[in-house]
């Protein structure tokens, strides 16, 4: 089986994903839905070939040892993709996404203005959260295009593995892959605060060293921007706290009602017309009242202030799949897929009606 050749077939596609695995021919996910090729059944033979051909010697010593692999493959002629390989069932099974060669315009992607406002702030944290496949790297990449066209910065990213592959502009841009390049997040964000950087992005806040490294350099003076797999703002605010110890909750509070920003949530949507994908958001800006909130603990009180936020910036989820479907761009049943209070949602259509 000849893997470029597949690689290629998932681009022509528009695919976002290649999955190899066991007894099913190659499978592709285009605009959310799998897709089985017309290709012959994979062998557990097959499959530990071919991926084994673009695995370097370290690459198949580190799989064999921890069973998990993710890296980035760049082949000559194609873009580049994010590969995760695993066993499933005693055979080596991989899953390839697409990431393209280009970095998409904040505007492309259907993200709200105040996504701008957020990659121009000087410091502070700014989290963009939902769950995975939900383009929270291709938005991260966004907001660093904007700063690097815009700032003279110094601004390192911690990943794992690298996908957007950014060119210096106005800023120098450094990127460092977890495993290949450093241990770990924590390791890499708490060396990076000794490097000068004015601006740190931290591919995925997984651990309480790093949301804890992450925090201090929000304090301090750094503009950091990361990701959470968390599908709002609310309950992004509590994973953060609720990953330290009782007796340093309140502590974080404090400094998370300093630090933040923002909060982008965001999931993907199939459109009307069949082809593509749409992004909605939900969007919470760190207003004086939503400081207050953190520190009193009265989270749940978040999701009133973004109903009532709409001037400085802020929307819930719902009002974002109202708009997507009064255009027409989503259909009523897809939108309801994502929707989080059923009762407002159909509150904010009637309200249009009359």
């Amino acid at each position: 089986m000849d893997l470029k050749e597949l690689l290629k077939e998932a681009i022509d596609h528009k695919a976002s994903d290649l999955h190899l695995t066991e007894n099913s021919s190659p499978v592709l996910r285009i605009d959310g839905r799998l897709i089985f090729t017309k290709r012959k059944a994979l062998t557990k033979e097959d499959l530990k070939k071919t991926i084994y051909s673009i695995l370097t010697d370290t690459q198949k010593e580190k799989f064999e040892n921890d069973k998990e692999l993710d890296f980035s493959l760049a082949l000559e002629g194609l873009e580049r993709f994010r590969v995760n390989v695993h066993i499933q069932r005693g055979a080596v099974e991989a899953a390839f996404r697409r990431i393209p060669l280009y970095v998409p315009n904040i505007h492309d992607l259907g993200l709200p203005p105040v996504i701008l406002d957020f990659a121009r702030r000087p410091n502070g944290l700014v989290l963009i959260t939902g769950p995975t496949g939900s383009g929270k790297t291709t938005t991260l990449a966004s907001m660093i295009d904007v700063i690097n066209q815009e700032r003279s910065c110094m601004i390192t990213l911690i990943e794992d593995p690298i996908e957007y592959v950014h060119q210096n502009k106005k800023s120098v841009i450094k990127q460092r892959e977890v495993y290949a390049d450093t241990h770990s997040f924590a390791e890499a964000l708490k060396r990076c605060l000794r490097q000068d950087p004015d601006v740190i992005v931290v591919g995925e806040m997984r651990d309480l060293e790093t949301i804890s490294t992450a925090l201090t350099a929000a304090e301090t003076g750094h503009l950091v921007l990361a990701t959470l797999h968390t599908p709002d703002a609310p309950q992004t605010i509590e994973r953060i706290i609720d990953a330290f110890p009782s007796h340093q909750q309140q502590q974080v509070r404090l400094q998370l009602s300093a630090a933040l920003q923002g909060v982008v949530s965001q999931t993907l949507l199939a459109r009307a017309e069949g082809a593509g994908r749409v992004l909605a958001t939900e969007i919470l800006v760190a207003t004086p009242a939503v400081r207050n909130m953190i520190r009193e603990q009265a989270i749940e009180q978040i999701p009133t202030a973004i109903q009532t936020g709409s001037q400085f910036g802020m929307h819930t989820m719902d009002v974002s799949l109202k708009s997507l479907y009064e255009e027409g761009i989503v259909t009523y049943e897809e939108a309801l897929t994502k929707v989080k209070n059923i009762e407002e949602f159909e509150q904010l259509l009637d309200r249009k009606r009359s």
